[in-house]
């Protein structure tokens, strides 16, 4: 009886390991990206940039070419930031509206890093 046992338990062990496995598929949406004049930061809740964070580097024809999720530039890209108007390094400062219109003048850019599209920084010596 126990030897019946025995070879019953290893068979249903053999069957549930054979067995076909579900397959999880997760989706994310992000969404749109946010409308801001200026661009917006790279990192959650992506908030509009005042203008003079972002450098002309991330902007083709004027129009900003994202960050975050919401990226669409090239390969290994860093572009200038300048950490005077970043929230994380103590920012305080006016902030831009989400479907506002940049000013007609824009601020002289004066970059002091060089960011990915996600935030992080560049690698000592990158230019």
């Amino acid at each position: 009886m126990l030897k019946s046992l025995c070879f019953l338990a290893v068979g249903i062990g053999m069957v549930l390991a054979n067995g076909n496995r579900a397959q999880a598929q997760v989706a994310v949406r992000i969404g749109e990206p946010p409308v801001c004049p200026y661009g917006y930061y790279e990192v959650p809740p992506y908030n509009c940039a005042p203008d003079g964070y972002y450098g002309p580097e991330w902007f083709v024809g004027g129009v900003f070419i994202g960050a975050g999720p919401w990226f669409h530039g090239p390969e290994r890209f860093y572009g200038h930031v300048d950490h005077h108007f970043d929230y994380r390094k103590g920012y305080h400062g006016n902030f831009p509206a989400r479907g506002e219109h940049p000013a007609e003048h824009r601020a002289e850019f004066h970059g002091n890093a060089m960011h990915d599209p996600h935030g992080h920084e560049a690698p000592r010596g990158h230019h």
